[in-house]
Formats: structure tokens, sequence, C-alpha cells
């Protein structure tokens, strides 16, 4: 198939740091080409990619301090799309990952397409937003995700995943606690320092700090990182994480929000690290209870999890790992959706 990938230029494709809708893009878009499928990418220009990269810009957003409207590279980015996809039998599909930028231009494309949302959906701004917009095909990343808004023109649920290869299991158990992602209070840090110094484990934390979350970072965060057992250091690049999470007795997951999904889950399964995590959103779905972690319902439970780590079987984490959220099933799933909307095309265009 001529598949097109649509990214967001906020980070390149794989982040060179945090970035989860880019580092999946990625990995569906270098599975795709290993399956012998034509890719066009359009992301920003520091891409890494063996598929044919289209970039409106040289560098990811996040990292270009001389963009003062980032909606504008977006906008470029939604010509170029539209340009190509007017060419003849250029695009077989066109698959958006930029939320709904494109709602009203995709209303007006003759070329089969599907959007993941990857984002939350609980916000009532979106409401009257996906109602202008009913039939526009989308994707959830997790069957919670779609609770606020269940009368979506739902295609089905792929779960991400990863290569199989980018991550080690390790079956030693590790001597800290791992809180790895985005500060900010919905993640919660703050619950995950909480539990460590209750069940007196070291805890690092690699986290970034976008600046809308410094003021929760300097008045709540900050002042919580002067204990022995919390070391915060800061950030990690990409090739950092196979040993951070590795190494770790478990990953810490105290979310305060319905999480559409949760990468950072499977990255610690990979390694064999099982995971504690509030039972929010998508988390039920991801783990399993008892088996690649633990499913607790606040800080006591979480402390005691902490206490029944070593029950859990490494070796096991990582096999749920290749068995539910290998890189090559994700593409499977995808293909299959690409699929079934090519198909609905053709009936249309009969009709």
């Amino acid at each position: 198939m001529k598949i097109a990938q649509v990214a967001p230029l906020y980070e390149s494709v794989p982040p060179k740091y945090y970035g989860g809708t880019e580092r999946v893009v990625s990995y569906l878009t270098e599975e795709l080409i290993r399956q012998g499928h034509e890719v066009t990418l359009f992301a920003s220009g520091d891409s890494v990619t063996e598929a044919q990269l289209v970039a409106p810009r040289p560098h990811a957003l996040r990292l270009d301090d001389q963009c003062v409207d980032q909606l504008a590279p977006h906008m470029v980015l939604l010509q170029e799309v539209m340009q190509q996809a007017q060419e003849t039998h250029a695009f077989d599909v066109i698959h958006f990952h930029i939320d709904y930028l494109h709602f009203p231009l995709a209303m007006q494309l003759s070329v089969p397409h599907v959007t993941t949302l990857h984002g939350r959906l609980d916000i009532p701004d979106l409401v009257p937003l996906y109602q202008a917009f009913p039939t526009i095909p989308v994707v959830s990343i997790s069957e919670s995700q779609r609770d606020p808004l269940p009368w979506l023109n739902w295609q089905g649920t792929v779960y991400h995943g990863l290569p199989e290869d980018l991550y080690t299991c390790r079956e030693m158990l590790g001597t800290y606690l791992a809180f790895l992602g985005r500060i900010s209070p919905e993640k919660g840090v703050d619950q995950a320092i909480a539990i460590a110094q209750r069940a007196g484990v070291p805890l690092k934390i690699a986290a970034k700090v976008d600046e809308a979350d410094r003021e929760y970072f300097d008045t709540v965060v900050q002042p919580l990182l002067d204990g022995p057992l919390i070391q915060y250091i800061g950030e990690l690049k990409d090739g950092q994480k196979d040993a951070f999470l590795g190494q770790a007795q478990a990953l810490l997951f105290p979310i305060d929000w319905p999480e559409p999904f949760g990468l950072v889950m499977i990255e610690a399964l990979a390694c064999g690290t099982p995971v504690i995590a509030y039972r929010r959103g998508s988390v039920p779905e991801v783990l399993e209870d008892g088996v690649t972690g633990w499913i607790v319902e606040g800080l006591e439970e979480a402390v005691q999890a902490v206490e029944r780590v070593p029950v859990l079987s490494r070796p096991r984490c990582r096999q749920v790992f290749e068995e539910r959220f290998a890189a090559s099933r994700m593409t499977r799933d995808y293909l299959r959706l690409y699929r079934r909307v090519v198909r609905a095309g053709k009936g249309r265009s009969a009709a």
C-alpha cells in the first residue's frame, strides 16, 4: 500500500527526548516499511526515517525557540498533505496523528483517511467540535479513551506497540523505583515520591517539565526532592531509557487523569520491569494485575504493592509485552483498518 503518515511538528520523528505521539508514528512508519509498504512521512526535517520525508519545517518546534506561532507551521504541513493527495494514485490511505487540525480539509479529501486520537477526550470544549465532524473516521488507543465520546465514527482500537529489539529484558530485581515521563499534576510525581518514602525504597525521577507545569514543579515538587531517597535526574534521551527502566524494581505510574494509553508502561514491560499504577484510564487494559504489575486504588495500596514486587516474574512481563505490545502487532492492526477504510471508500465511489 501507499501510505501517508502525518505527524505533529512539536517533536521530531522519533523524538530526541520526551514525546509519545511522534514516537509511535516512528515505530509504525518503520514497521510498515519493513513489511513492504511505501510510506511518505510528513514531519519535521530533523526526523530520522526510511520513509520518504516531507518536511514543512527543518526542526521540531520544541527545540526551535524562534517559532512564536506553532499553529502556522501546521497549516503549511496540511497544505503539503492536501497538495500531494491531489496527485493521481499518490496515496491509498492517509493516516493523521494531529488531533483535529485537519478535519475541515479532510471533509474534502477523496483519498481514504483515518485519524488516531492520541489525547484525552474528556474536555467539554471537544463535544461541539466533534459533533461538527461526525463522519471523520477515527481510531482510539484504548477502549477507555472512547468513554467521553462513544458516538464518534470509531473504526477500531489499536494499542501502541514498540520494536521488540528496542529494550532489553533484565531478570535481576532492580535497586530503585522509577518515574519516567512528564512532571505535571495529572501524572502524579508527588504521589510517586510519597510512595517511595513510605516504602523506604529509592526513587529516581526522569522527567521533563513543560513551561505550563513550571509553577507546579517549583511549588509542589521541588520541595519534595530534598529527601535522601529521592533523585531527580531530568529528561532522558531516548537511548538512556533502556538502562533506567531495566535497572528499576518497578515503574511507578500513580496517575490522576484518564490516561488514554501510557506508553511508558509498555516500555517498562519491554525491560521486564513491572508497573505499579493507579486504576485510571487505560491502566486496566494495559496491565494484568498480579502478572505485569499491581493496579492499586491509592497510596496505601501502592506502598503494599512495592513490597510485593519481588513475587512478579520479570521474564513474564517481557513475554506479555512481546505478545500484546510489539510494533509488528500494532502495524498489522492498522493495516486491517487501512484496508477497511479503503474498501469503504471504493463502495462510496461506486454508489
